[in-house]
């Protein structure tokens, strides 16, 4: 669960998903973090927005 992998509770997740409601910087660092951890990698704006994407894993031959 997102909010267990952020160390936050689940209601500080889900004031974060409505945009409306003042969330501190601390919890927002925190959520990007353990999305980054779980392989979503944050893009700029590229004329059309940020966004995210999954970050590529490297394959490993054996």
């Amino acid at each position: 669960m997102l909010a267990e992998a952020a160390g936050l509770s689940l209601p500080t997740v889900k004031r974060t998903e409505l945009e409306t409601v003042n969330v501190s910087t601390d919890a927002r660092e925190k959520l990007r973090a353990a999305l980054e951890a779980a392989g979503v990698e944050f893009i700029p704006e590229n004329g059309g927005g940020p966004g995210v994407r999954l970050r590529h894993r490297e394959t490993r031959l054996g």
